[in-house]
C-alpha cells in the first residue's frame, strides 16, 4: 500500500520535468473563455461553489471550537440559630478551555473542511468540462451524420431517377424500379432520422449548457496522442481533482484520530466567581476549575478514529489504482479507434467511390440495379463506421486532455 502511494507521489514530483507544452484549443470545440463561462454556470458546479461557502463558515465553527461562557447566579437565605436571616447570593462567570494543542488541531480540521470543499469545487468543474466536451463532440457528429444521410439520399434519388428512365425506354422492370423507389424512401427515413438525432443532441447541449453559445465547427479528424502512455498516466494521477479530494479526506482523518487522541484528556471549566455571605459582612472572590473523568467513551472513540484513518488510506490506494486502470483503458480506446478510423475511413472511399462508379454505369445502361443498391448500402455501412471510429477517438483524446488539465486552462481555476 505504501510503495503504490511513493510511487505515486515520485511520478508527480517528476512529472513537471516531463510535460510537453499544452496543445491549443482543438478547432472543433467552443473557445476557452465561452466553455469556462459556460461551466461556471453548470448547475453541479454552482451547487458546488455554495457548499464551497457553506465549508468556509464549517472550517470556521470548527477552529473556534463549541465551547461558550457561561453565567451563573445562586441565591440562597441563610437563617441563624440565634435568630434572624441572612440573603446571599454567588454569581460565577466560566467556560471550558482546549489543552493539549487541541485549538492547533481544530484548526486544521476546519482547513481540511475547507480544503475538501475546494476540491469538490474543481472536480464538479471537471465533471461539467467532460460532460461538455463529450456533449458537444455528440452534436457535431449529428451534424455529420445528417450531412452523410442527405449525401445517401441525394444518390438514392439519383438512382431512382436513372431507374425511371430506364423503364420509360423499356430496359426496366417495375420490380426495379420499386425497389429503387422504396430504397429511395428509406433513404428519407434515415435523413429524417438523422435530422431528428440532431436536435436532440442541441437539446440536451442546451439543457445542460444554455448560456454556451453553439456554432458548429467540422469534426477534426483523429491525431496521434501527444504523450506516450506513461507520461498520460503519471499527469493524470498528478492532476486527477478525485485523487485529490481523497488524499484530502485521509489528511482529515488523521487529524480527526489525532483530535480523538488529544481528547482522552478532558478539557476542564474554568470559571471565577463572587459571592456575597454571613448578612453582606463576607465578600468572597474565587477561581474554579472542574474536570470530566475520561472514561471508555473516550477510548472507543478514538480507536474508531485511528479505524477511520485505515478506511481513508485504503480508499486513497483504491482511487490511485481505479484511475489508472481508466487512464490506460482511455488511452488505448484511443489508440484503437485511431486505428478503426483510418482502416474504415480507406474502406468509405472506396465504398463511396464504387457506389458512384456503379451509379454512373446503370445510367448508361451497364450493370443491374440490385448490383447498385449494394453498393449504395455498403457505402452507407462503411460511412457510419467511420463517422463513429471518428467521434469515438476524438472523444478519447480530449477525455485524456481534459483529465490531465490540457485544456481549456482547467489549471488556472
Amino acid at each position: 500500500m505504501k510503495s503504490w502511494i511513493m510511487m505515486t507521489l515520485g511520478w508527480a514530483l517528476v512529472l513537471p520535468l516531463q510535460v510537453v507544452a499544452q496543445p491549443a484549443t482543438p478547432s472543433d470545440l467552443p473557445p476557452a473563455d465561452l466553455a469556462r463561462a459556460a461551466i461556471e454556470q453548470e448547475p453541479s458546479v454552482v451547487k458546488a461553489r455554495y457548499a464551497l461557502e457553506a465549508a468556509g463558515h464549517a472550517g470556521r465553527k470548527i477552529a473556534v471550537s463549541p465551547y461558550e461562557w457561561s453565567v451563573g447566579i445562586d441565591g440562597q437565605r441563610r437563617r441563624y440559630e440565634t435568630g434572624g436571616y441572612s440573603n446571599e447570593w454567588t454569581a460565577r462567570v466560566e467556560r471550558p478551555i482546549r489543552i493539549g494543542g487541541k485549538a492547533e488541531l481544530d484548526q486544521g480540521l476546519g482547513d481540511a473542511t475547507e480544503r475538501i470543499a475546494r476540491a469538490e469545487l474543481t472536480q464538479a468543474r471537471h465533471e461539467a468540462t467532460r460532460a461538455l466536451s463529450d456533449l458537444w463532440i455528440d452534436w457535431l457528429a449529428t451534424i455529420q451524420a445528417r450531412e452523410l444521410a442527405k449525401e445517401q439520399l441525394g444518390f438514392a434519388e439519383s438512382s431512382a431517377s436513372a431507374v425511371a428512365g430506364r423503364r420509360k425506354a423499356g430496359d426496366a422492370s417495375l420490380l426495379d424500379l420499386n425497389a429503387a423507389q422504396a430504397d429511395a424512401a428509406e433513404a428519407r427515413r434515415q435523413f429524417d432520422a438523422a435530422q431528428a438525432q440532431e436536435a436532440k443532441a442541441i437539446l440536451r447541449l442546451r439543457s445542460r449548457f444554455p448560456s454556451l453559445v453553439m456554432e458548429p465547427q467540422s469534426l477534426s479528424e483523429p491525431v496521434e496522442l501527444e504523450l506516450d502512455e506513461l507520461q498520460w498516466r503519471q499527469r493524470v494521477l498528478a492532476e486527477s481533482d478525485t485523487l485529490r479530494i481523497t488524499q484530502e479526506s485521509l489528511k482529515r482523518a488523521e487529524l480527526t484520530a489525532n483530535r480523538a487522541r488529544a481528547d482522552r484528556i478532558p478539557d476542564p471549566t474554568v470559571g471565577i466567581y463572587t459571592a456575597s455571605e454571613a448578612r453582606r459582612s463576607e465578600r468572597i472572590v474565587g477561581i474554579s476549575v472542574s474536570i470530566p473523568l475520561g472514561g471508555t467513551y473516550r477510548s472507543e472513540t478514538m480507536r474508531e478514529a485511528l479505524k477511520q484513518v485505515d478506511v481513508a488510506r485504503a480508499e486513497l490506494e483504491r482511487q490511485q489504482k481505479e484511475i489508472d486502470l481508466a487512464t490506460a483503458e482511455t488511452i488505448n480506446d484511443a489508440r484503437s479507434a485511431l486505428r478503426r478510423w483510418k482502416l474504415a475511413e480507406q474502406s468509405a472511399q472506396m465504398a463511396r467511390e464504387n457506389a458512384t462508379l456503379g451509379q454512373r454505369g446503370y445510367g448508361l445502361g451497364e450493370g443491374d440495379l440490385q448490383a447498385l443498391l449494394l453498393l449504395r448500402r455498403q457505402s452507407v455501412d462503411a460511412a457510419g463506421a467511420s463517422l463513429a471510429a471518428r467521434v469515438e477517438a476524438v472523444k478519447a483524446r480530449y477525455r485524456l486532455l481534459i483529465d490531465a488539465h490540457m485544456i481549456w486552462g482547467l489549471d488556472d481555476k
